[in-house]
């Protein structure tokens, strides 16, 4: 490997430590998920969905965004995309435990449905694909008002055969409007494999509504950064939205309430677990002698204490009180609308 491609991050205009605190990311994501999986099959958690064989491209697109100003729409699994836009462990941790403290929703919601109104994380719901009409919504008000923010949702490849998708596309491309989409086409919508889903190209079906697709390796951090970071370079310039497809692999069963063994083998999954990228993206790390061992060693400890903090934290905070059911649902005295 050439000196060159050895330093593409900086070529990208990532700092070296730019560039490693992408990895921390990632792994912080992943460490996440499997505590997640654990809690739930101990008992002590009713429900997990997980992002594992995903974290590089969620990574790498928040890094590529800029926060504080651009509206995020992520999708339920995104722990990653989260984590790396200001979310904490702990804030995760109170939201798959139901407590009261979830910044989400305050413990009503399932694990999943993202929100943080200091972090401009829209809120979300469980029908897949309704984020990509509000992205676009949020991305018409950007032009109204003649702000430079984007926003920017991500969706599965399951939901770009819904009508919001097509909607969404739709208004977006003949308003020209600046707003990122990217699929994260992990292979499986639930049990159905993307061949029995979608005939052609997700990233080709852009061209249809006016603007430019692009499909890009999921397992490649830096190539990921690179697409959504030009994306949002046309979205200030005024030249519209961006379709992303980045094909990736759902490692881990759809849910915590799902066999995957039913459609799909454990050979697949093994194949397709070799070529993780976040061992791939540690190793470009090595290689540029900004990573070592030691270091590794020693995220690992930091992120287990982390985790462990978080989980005893949640574990013991408060659950909401019943009367908080109606919190946000009905006006209230004096209300102003």
């Amino acid at each position: 490997m050439s000196i060159g491609q050895l330093m593409k991050h900086r070529k990208l205009g990532l700092s070296d430590e730019r560039a490693v605190d992408m990895y921390k990311y990632m792994q912080k994501a992943r460490k996440f998920d499997e505590r997640g999986f654990l809690l739930q099959r101990s008992g002590k958690i009713a429900f997990h969905v997980s992002g594992i064989g995903q974290e590089a491209a969620q990574v790498a697109s928040a890094f590529a965004l800029e926060q504080g100003k651009d509206y995020f729409l992520p999708y339920y699994r995104d722990y990653g995309f989260v984590l790396s836009v200001g979310m904490t462990m702990k804030e995760l941790m109170l939201s798959v435990f139901a407590k009261a403290e979830d910044p989400n929703s305050g413990g009503r919601q399932m694990p999943g449905h993202f929100s943080h109104k200091k972090l401009n994380i829209v809120t979300g719901s469980s029908p897949v694909t309704t984020q990509v009409p509000h992205a676009v919504g949020f991305a018409l008000a950007a032009k109204m008002r003649k702000k430079d923010f984007v926003s920017f949702v991500t969706f599965g490849e399951g939901s770009s055969n819904q009508g919001d998708f097509h909607e969404g596309c739709n208004f977006a491309g003949v308003h020209n409007l600046p707003v990122i989409m990217m699929c994260e086409n992990n292979q499986y919508a639930i049990s159905v494999p993307i061949h029995k889903q979608v005939a052609g190209s997700i990233a080709e079906r852009a061209v249809g509504y006016g603007f430019p697709g692009v499909k890009v390796d999921g397992n490649d951090a830096l190539e990921v950064y690179r697409v959504v970071k030009e994306a949002r370079e046309r979205a200030v310039r005024g030249e519209g939205p961006t379709l992303i497809e980045a094909v990736m692999y759902r490692v881990s069963p759809h849910s915590t309430s799902d066999d995957d063994m039913l459609y799909r083998t454990k050979e697949e999954v093994e194949e397709q677990r070799a070529k993780d990228a976040i061992p791939r993206y540690r190793q470009y790390l090595v290689s540029c002698g900004l990573w070592s061992d030691e270091q590794e060693a020693d995220l690992l400890e930091q992120l287990k204490k982390e985790i462990n903090e978080a989980t005893q934290y949640a574990e013991q905070a408060p659950f909401p009180k019943p009367e908080d059911t109606l919190l946000h649902v009905y006006a209230e005295e004096g209300e102003t609308r």
